[in-house]
């Protein structure tokens, strides 16, 4: 019974992640090595997008790391990796919009993402003490039995506020690379073959979020499956 709890919510969620983000990085591989006929790059697209909307008061940065690149809404800076900044490449065009398609939605005030914004810091906790409370309270169960149960229930709410989290970010990212698609289909930057390199690629990166969301939701059916079982001992 363990073995296939921890394969069902474990084992088979880690393979999808794996495999989500093998298909990113095939995507951006793929194509980081198709150059734009423009020879537009990330940066150039993305502040080209950003004036299009009169968001000259977004800075744009170059940061170090590989796709490590988003917009930070608090200090409105959208920060770009190496590889996305200053190469003309579809996939870099297509992420330094995506993480355009962002600062639009802060400057309409885009619910969900005003949302998961106001959450951060809520899950920032959630995420370190909520297994920490769970596993407390888990030990407590055999000992108290009741009061020991309503402990590691309390961690598992706590806990599961990371499980809405990545709930939440399904629709911020999905809207984002829309607004990306639509901007660069209407801005004429780049050809029709290549606007289709650009949504393969975002549509790769949208396969790890909903694996994030995926694993995150068997984290905490796992841990209900065992407070279930150590309740009816």
């Amino acid at each position: 019974m363990y073995f296939n709890d921890y394969l069902i919510y474990a084992i088979i969620p880690l393979l999808i992640s794996m495999w989500a983000q093998y298909k990113v990085q095939s995507a951006f591989s793929t194509y980081s090595k198709v150059a734009t006929q423009t020879g537009i790059t990330g940066a150039e697209a993305a502040r080209q997008m950003l004036d299009a909307r009169g968001l000259s008061n977004v800075q744009i940065e170059r940061v170090a790391g590989n796709l490590s690149d988003h917009y930070d809404p608090g200090k409105r800076i959208l920060r770009l990796s190496e590889n996305v900044y200053g190469t003309n490449s579809v996939a870099a065009v297509g992420v330094a919009c995506h993480e355009a398609g962002h600062a639009y939605q802060h400057a309409d005030s885009y619910a969900w993402l005003t949302l998961r914004t106001g959450i951060v810091p809520i899950v920032n906790i959630g995420s370190r003490l909520g297994p920490m409370i769970f596993m407390a309270g888990l030990i407590l169960t055999g000992l108290i039995g009741q009061f020991g149960y309503t402990i590691a229930t309390l961690g598992l709410i706590i806990f599961g506020i990371t499980a809405i989290f990545s709930l939440i970010t399904l629709p911020v990212e999905f809207n984002a690379s829309n607004r990306a698609k639509a901007w660069i289909d209407n801005a004429n930057i780049m050809y029709t073959d290549e606007e289709k390199g650009v949504s393969k690629v975002l549509s790769a990166a949208a396969l790890t979020y909903i694996a994030a969301a995926i694993s995150s939701i068997a984290n905490i059916l796992y841990y209900a499956s065992l407070l279930n079982r150590r309740n009816r001992r």
